[in-house]
């Protein structure tokens, strides 16, 4: 029986085949995001700085202080950097494999569409602020669109994606101010003690879903609009020239990312730390300029973590230890591992759960964070020592590698 050539291809990468530095970097990605979004989940408040109380002790404002400086805006553009490089590197795998390059483009699409299901399932089932479905939305874009553009007009697209990302924030911005001038305090005094997502702040089940119904696509949309375009085309570029995987060869651009993009990111989001660390008050309108400002930063943070990662993936190469390895290990199951902290986090803090998002102070709730991500470390290594995938992985693989 013959098979054609067009639709040969080979499967997913072995473990041999990864790269460190990527997964180096995933697996601590993964500790972000669970500090991150544990924040989303705290509803009840009195007064809060981008979903960080202000009525908590001075152990949970220098907490704040640290996740809006370092994680908030930070962590997703590190994310949107390593899903790109990601594309570019399953094309390259189904290349050197002799893929036919429809065939190729076929499994690209096919991946990124599961990815957009999964995401679907995630967000209107437990956690609307998921981020899978804009990023399989994304892929799908840049493999119709941008995969094959040249080096400098890939530049020129995450430039003019960034500039839509700050005009957007900056009109946001604008709005409150002429809300607040009209309204006076109304719209910040209803505001307070909401959640980032109000269907987590709801104790009904059936209302919560109902939220989720429009609170997923609307955010979905938002992401892909607002940000993750820019640093995913980075990601791309970054991969064509195997910049992680060669990290020897491109010390000085990782050297230089961290140096320009690590300052950056703590000037800009200084003064929004400050403020959630009620070091100042703010109006809403003033918040939205400082998140503006954060926000942008952000992007510098993301990439430098990502060369950071690249830089240290690059010197563990052949001896990674025992935090790389188990690292790594959490990396090569970033899916499993990011769906995992939902299916711990929602039952326990959200208000149709157990609503301890209401009760919990932001150091409990940091805390918990690193918690359920070290237990997702725990998990992965022993995985990796039985020489498993991740449930979620295997699973999309499998719908992505059918014949």
């Amino acid at each position: 029986m013959s098979t054609s050539s067009s639709t040969v291809h080979r499967g997913p990468a072995a473990a041999a085949e990864r790269v460190l530095a990527p997964d180096l970097a995933r697996g601590f990605m993964l500790l972000l995001i669970a500090l991150a979004n544990s924040v989303i989940y705290m509803h009840g408040f009195d007064a809060a700085v981008r979903s960080h109380p202000l009525d908590g002790t001075v152990v949970d404002r220098a907490v704040n202080l640290v996740l809006i400086l370092l994680v908030d805006h930070r962590a997703y553009p590190m994310f949107a950097f390593l899903f790109g490089y990601g594309i570019v590197q399953m094309l390259g795998r189904q290349q050197r494999a002799g893929t036919a390059a429809a065939e190729a483009f076929r499994l690209l699409r096919r991946r990124n569409l599961w990815i957009l299901v999964f995401g679907a399932f995630h967000g209107l089932l437990l956690f609307s602020g998921d981020i899978l479905g804009a990023y399989g939305l994304c892929g799908l874009l840049i493999g119709w669109l941008f995969i094959r553009c040249h080096d400098r007009v890939l530049v020129q697209l995450a430039g003019v994606f960034f500039a839509v990302t700050a005009a957007f924030y900056a009109l946001n911005a604008l709005a409150a101010t002429l809300l607040e001038y009209m309204d006076g305090a109304g719209v910040a005094e209803e505001t307070a003690g909401v959640s980032g997502l109000p269907s987590l702040g709801i104790e009904e089940p059936l209302g919560a879903l109902l939220a989720r119904l429009w609170e997923w696509p609307v955010g979905t949309i938002g992401s892909v609009l607002m940000g993750v375009l820019t640093p995913m085309l980075l990601g791309v570029l970054a991969a064509r020239h195997r910049v992680l995987e060669e990290p020897e060869r491109h010390g000085r651009t990782l050297w230089r990312t961290v140096v320009i993009g690590a300052p950056v990111s703590l000037l800009g989001g200084l003064p929004l730390a400050l403020a959630g660390a009620g070091a100042f008050p703010v109006s809403l309108s003033q918040e939205m300029w400082l998140t503006t400002l954060h926000t942008l930063s952000g992007l510098g943070g993301g990439l430098a973590f990502a060369a950071l990662f690249g830089i240290i993936g690059g010197r563990l190469r052949g001896r990674p230890g025992l935090v790389g390895t188990a690292l790594a290990a959490t990396g090569r199951r970033s899916l499993t591992c990011y769906l995992a902290q939902s299916l711990v986090f929602v039952p326990l803090l959200a208000a149709w759960g157990l609503g301890l998002g209401g009760r919990l102070d932001s150091a409990a709730m940091a805390a918990l964070a690193v918690g359920v991500w070290a237990l997702t470390v725990v998990a992965s290594v022993l995985m990796e020592r039985a020489d498993l995938r991740g449930p979620a992985e295997a699973l999309l693989r499998g719908r992505v590698y059918r014949d």
